[in-house]
């Protein structure tokens, strides 16, 4: 309409009329909400807010079990047992020898701020004790079911009672029981839906379990430890009173770790700075891992400090090659009233007054360790063997032993070899690769292997000693043999790794990346036949109890042969067979006494007959050394 109007020329007051005439027809209502009051702020029952209290406090079934060993050590404690079922959504049970809680003190153990550490609030600048709060257990009663079973000391019996939701389900039962208390969380976070959902890898969360143990284990070196799944009979971690850290360490974290670590300390008196003494281990250069590993104990309390790791990080990264990862423990004191520990709702962080001055003198002291340890590194020496039969075991073993954290080593990465030349020589071990049969030798035990074989050569040379010269037809034979042999075959038969038996006939052998099918017979055949022929002369003599039957022998040999000695076509030869020994021993004489004729080129004689003429046998004699011997017999 109001284009229409300005078409028409007509005036602003025309206008004016027309617009308020339109909007007037045009005006839709609008409702204009009244304003709301604000929300009511209403109290909350006691069991929400319990419950939301106990989901802060208690985040993860490690959360549980770090307040529960903490009221261990509070209870001067000198081992404690930890049984883990689910990851600990199932079970969580810590037993300790601590002195016990009273009986008069069991219908308000797991309330509310209910606690024996402190009184009042000026108690809390000198706090000693690792809890103070008294919420852990009256949050797990909100989120699982709490079993207590206690005995103090002189009492002839124990009490057991049942919480939930912070009170007493029922009276304290007697009980059977040992020193100490046990304390057993079930069904962790029976009725936080979601939290459970997100909890249900087992295996992580007792993996943090066990690694919570463990940086316990190695600064309470006075408390045993042990922690195993439920059922199993084998802890994962276990560790007893000992009087050094190392030990300890090498007892939780393994040998390779701790022959790497060096020990460090710091420390400053100046109340105007700093007043603080550290002391702990770090990892020299000869340490290699994927991540870093710091446990950090700050009077006593296992903490987290993220600004002194980061420190430490850094001074690695700028004096060790490859940004190596660190291995850190440290326990520092600091006097109470330096320390606020009241900041964390599961005490994991601390603050300390002057921290900035501490970190950095903690970290100039880590750095000029480190630079000194730098200057030397030790390579271990390894010894490989090969061997064709090592247990898969113990292959296993010694792969997951070099494959550590933390384990050093001085071998060169050797190029990959392509898996068409790897070749399987174990029918146990599917897996193929070569060098998981090389088997490493301690140095002493290659030290007394040489020296034995060395010993046992000798005795083998005293008792099969060389005359100075050999038969003339043996040289023969030996030297047609050597120059009749295959050299490649005999590299192939010396260096060769035996694999197992094809058939009845047949053996597998491996030289390099290939296989060969051998027949064990002719090979073994061949192999005597060179050994007689090598030892001729040079065996044990043999004491036979009774003596051989020479004739019977010869029969033998004969059938052997194909001629039936039975046969009346052959009588002379039984003549000649039943005369055979007299002949050898006739002969036997002949080399032995002086009635052999000396020279080369003549008949050998008997004094009462002549060898040649009864037997029709050519004896031709060559002299060794005035020795005549007979060739062709």
């Amino acid at each position: 309409s109001l284009s229409v109007v300005m078409e028409r020329g007509m005036g602003d007051e025309a206008i004016a009329m027309e617009v308020e005439q339109n909007a007037h027809n045009d005006t839709i209502p609008i409702e204009v909400e009244a304003p709301k009051e604000p929300p009511k702020i209403r109290r909350l029952d006691d069991s929400v807010i319990n419950r939301i209290a106990a989901g802060e406090v208690i985040q993860r079934p490690v959360s549980a079990v770090k307040e529960l060993i903490e009221n261990s050590l509070d209870a001067r404690s000198s081992s404690i047992n930890v049984v883990i079922k689910d990851g600990g959504l199932k079970l969580i049970q810590v037993s300790d020898d601590g002195h016990g809680i009273r009986h008069d003190d069991l219908p308000i153990l797991c309330e509310r701020h209910t606690t024996s550490k402190l009184s009042k609030f000026e108690d809390l600048q000198s706090i000693k004790s690792m809890g103070f709060r008294g919420e852990a257990l009256a949050s797990m009663t909100y989120v699982a079911h709490v079993t207590v079973t206690t005995i103090t000391s002189g009492q002839l019996h124990g009490y057991r009672v049942s919480y939930r939701d912070g009170v007493m389900e029922q009276e304290p039962k007697p009980c059977a029981a040992v020193k100490g208390t046990q304390i057993a969380i079930e069904n962790l976070f029976y009725n936080m839906t979601a939290r459970r959902k997100t909890l249900q890898n087992s295996a992580d969360d007792y993996s943090k379990i066990v690694d919570l143990l463990s940086r316990f284990a190695i600064h309470h070196i006075n408390v045993g430890f042990s922690c195993r799944k439920h059922g199993a009979t084998r802890a994962d971690v276990h560790t007893v009173p000992t009087s050094s850290r190392l030990d300890a360490i090498r007892s939780v974290y393994g040998v390779s770790v701790a022959r790497n670590l060096t020990k460090v300390e710091a420390s400053d008196n100046n109340p105007t700075s700093s007043v603080f003494d550290m002391k702990g281990f770090i990892s020299s250069s000869n340490y290699v891992a994927k991540k870093t590993t710091m446990v950090l104990f700050i009077n006593d309390r296992l903490v987290e400090c993220t600004a002194l790791k980061r420190a430490i990080e850094i001074v690695y990264a700028a004096t060790l090659p490859q940004a190596s990862k660190p291995f850190v423990y440290m326990s520092i004191e600091l006097p109470s009233e330096h320390v606020d520990v009241n900041i964390h709702p599961t005490k994991r962080e601390v603050s300390l007054l002057n921290q900035e001055v501490i970190i950095e003198k903690i970290q100039s002291e880590v750095e000029l360790q480190l630079i000194n340890s730098n200057e030397t590194r030790t390579f271990k020496e390894q010894l490989v063997q090969p061997s064709s039969s090592v247990p898969t075991g113990a292959k296993r073993d010694s792969c997951s032993a070099s494959l550590a954290p933390g384990s050093a080593t001085s071998v060169p990465k050797s190029q990959k070899v392509p898996v068409q030349k790897m070749i399987r020589t174990d029918a146990l071990d599917p897996a193929g690769r070569l060098h998981a049969y090389l088997q490493v030798k301690p140095s002493t035990q290659v030290e007394h292997n040489a020296s034995l074989n060395t010993i046992r050569s000798s005795i083998r040379q005293r008792r099969n000693p060389r005359e100075t010269a050999d038969l003339t037809s043996i040289q023969e034979l030996i030297e047609d043999i050597d120059s009749s042999c295959h050299s490649g075959l005999l590299d192939i038969v010396r260096g060769c790794t035996y694999v197992g038996m094809a058939d009845d006939f047949f053996a597998l052998l491996q030289y390099k990346t290939h296989l060969y099918l051998a027949n064990v017979v002719s090979l073994s055949k061949e192999l005597m036949y060179q050994q007689v022929l090598r030892r001729f002369a040079h065996f044990n003599a043999m004491q036979l109890s009774d003596p051989a039957p020479l004739p019977e022998l010869i029969m033998l040999g004969l059938k052997e042969e194909g001629i039936d000695a039975d046969c009346s076509e052959n009588a002379d030869l039984k003549q000649k067979i039943v005369e055979v020994p007299t002949f050898a021993l006739c002969l036997s004489d002949m080399l032995q006494g002086p009635q052999l004729t000396r020279g080369s080129g003549r008949d050998c004689a008997f004094g009462r007959r002549s060898v040649a003429g009864e037997w029709g046998l050519k004896l031709q004699a060559f002299g060794h050394e005035g020795v005549g011997v007979c060739k062709g017999l």
